[in-house]
């Protein structure tokens, strides 16, 4: 490892730089080499999960192990395709791919025949995936309104009227710490690493604004709950345990689905909140970009899709023709 050590020359300290052997030099070109094979900490977790279930796979059907021909992936593929969501088969064969490459085996997905049925699958199945459906702002404001100051009152008021505000993915939200929001006078500012989109730890913020009703207003919800946690430090989101005591412990992801589901009904999964955000917000006017710099899309492919259903029902003159 790189060093700076003082020299004394002429009575005074000046910094000598210590080169690298090449020993240390190949152990850390080797440790960035991996990371940049293990992507995101998600993706290689997903990828991890779908390489074990080839392997299952594969034994099940008595067709060896890896490295696997192209022919095998076909099969892989088509067999998949009966059970599973092209969003999925797509994921699982780019893990299959970049364990190939990884390991210098020759690409399965890169033979013609593999593309063919590929192609097959997608004309099959379709490649669009299903959309979380979106809750109207008034449904939103009736079941936040009704949530009973308790801690974990609080603290769900919180993470609903937040995530929806925030336009927040479910990972993005338990990923809050204290000392990264900082209250304003229109609001709040909240700063958090590690999105989908930006895999490179930069920070990302988002700003929240006070509301008229003070019932509904996510930056109240959120000074409320955070005067409970009596803390400057640690995560935001946490487990409350029976008989209403808080820990330190950062809530999972999945509990921002349990709770959308407890107040807002079973139809809405923790993804609703991200949709409505960009529904309501396109029908009352604001524009992509002002959308994207809450949703941090990179891209207004995902606002089309958001808006694309709600648009049919509110503008469409078959509402018009006097039936």
């Amino acid at each position: 490892m790189t060093e700076l050590t003082p020299s004394i020359i002429s009575g005074q300290a000046k910094a000598v730089r210590i080169r690298k052997s090449h020993e240390d030099l190949a152990h850390q070109t080797a440790a960035f080499f991996q990371k940049g094979v293990a992507g995101a900490a998600n993706t290689q977790t997903a990828y991890a999960s779908d390489i074990e279930q080839l392997e299952l796979w594969l034994q099940t059907n008595e067709l060896g192990t890896l490295p696997i021909s192209s022919g095998t992936l076909a099969a892989y593929l088509s067999d998949q395709a009966t059970v599973h969501k092209w969003a999925t088969l797509t994921r699982r064969l780019a893990a299959i791919r970049k364990w190939h490459r990884g390991r210098k085996h020759p690409d399965p997905g890169n033979d013609e025949a593999v593309r063919l049925v590929l192609e097959g699958i997608k004309r099959s199945i379709g490649t669009e995936p299903d959309q979380a459906p979106a809750f109207d702002i008034e449904k939103l404001k009736e079941c936040t309104r009704t949530i009973a100051p308790t801690p974990t009152g609080l603290r769900d008021k919180a993470m609903l009227l937040v995530c929806f505000a925030g336009a927040f993915r479910r990972s993005e939200l338990v990923a809050l710490d204290i000392d990264g929001v900082k209250f304003t006078r229109e609001g709040a500012i909240l700063s958090y690493q590690g999105s989908k989109t930006n895999q490179y730890g930069r920070r990302e913020e988002k700003a929240l604004f006070f509301s008229p009703d003070p019932a509904t207003c996510p930056v109240r919800a959120i000074q409320d709950y955070m005067a409970l946690l009596n803390r400057t430090s640690g995560p935001l989101f946490v487990r409350i345990r029976k008989q209403d005591a808080i820990t330190e412990d950062r809530l999972s992801d999945k509990q921002v689905a349990r709770v959308t589901k407890q107040y807002l009904g079973d139809d809405y999964s923790a993804h609703s909140h991200r949709a409505s955000f960009v529904t309501i917000a396109k029908l009352n006017g604001a524009d992509d970009s002002q959308i994207m710099q809450q949703t941090k899309h990179r891209t207004r492919t995902m606002i089309d899709r958001y808006t694309r259903v709600q648009e049919v029902v509110k503008h469409n003159a078959a509402m018009k023709l006097g039936l």
